[in-house]
């Protein structure tokens, strides 16, 4: 990656020894919550190397949409399927109280910085902080000091959750335009 001034190697990889030296990991997820908790745990010793590498020895993750909702303690899509549980908290289906509002939730929001993180410390200068989202679920964080930033559709709805080494978001950073692009550009800074 050499944007924004970097020089990075990325990866995308299935196999757990090349996340296994990663300087930063991503964890994307597009589809339902179940599917790709088994996914992962289909790929041979990734559960192990992904909590060795986050939880151990505090590699910088970022998880993006079911990614994000991973690191959950379990997932209400289709049943209770349990997550990786770094972020006490269950994945719970969007119930916004204007009945107009459609599920899945797809299009732009304005994001809500609730808390300082390097991350996301560009967005308070933002005039208008829009972020792209497509999902129907959405993390409920047990501690209210893991929730970031939020949106609003139709009630408060988890933006980004995180906390330590770990940060998610629940909309698509690779499709926010400028906003998505300089919150990759933080992550891949970011040395917590």
């Amino acid at each position: 990656v050499r944007d924004g001034g970097l020089n990075n190697e990325v990866a995308v990889t299935s196999d757990a020894d090349v996340v296994r030296k990663a300087e930063h990991i991503v964890l994307p997820g597009v589809g339902a919550f179940a599917d790709c908790m088994n996914g992962l745990r289909a790929l041979p010793g990734m559960i192990d190397v992904l909590s060795d590498a986050v939880q151990r020895r505090g590699v910088p993750f970022l998880g993006i949409c079911v990614g994000m909702q991973l690191m959950a303690t379990r997932g209400l899509e289709h049943g209770s399927h349990e997550g990786l549980g770094w972020i006490e908290g269950d994945v719970v289906r969007l119930a916004p109280c204007d009945a107009a509002l459609k599920i899945p939730h797809m299009g732009w929001n304005n994001l809500r910085a609730l808390a300082a993180h390097p991350v996301i410390a560009h967005l308070s200068a933002l005039a208008e902080p829009h972020a792209y989202f497509v999902h129907s679920f959405h993390l409920r964080a047990a501690n209210a000091r893991d929730v970031l930033a939020d949106t609003d559709y139709g009630g408060a709805v988890t933006a980004v959750a995180g906390r330590d080494n770990m940060i998610g978001t629940q909309f698509h950073p690779e499709k926010s335009q400028d906003v998505g692009l300089q919150l990759l550009q933080n992550f891949v800074r970011w040395r917590p």
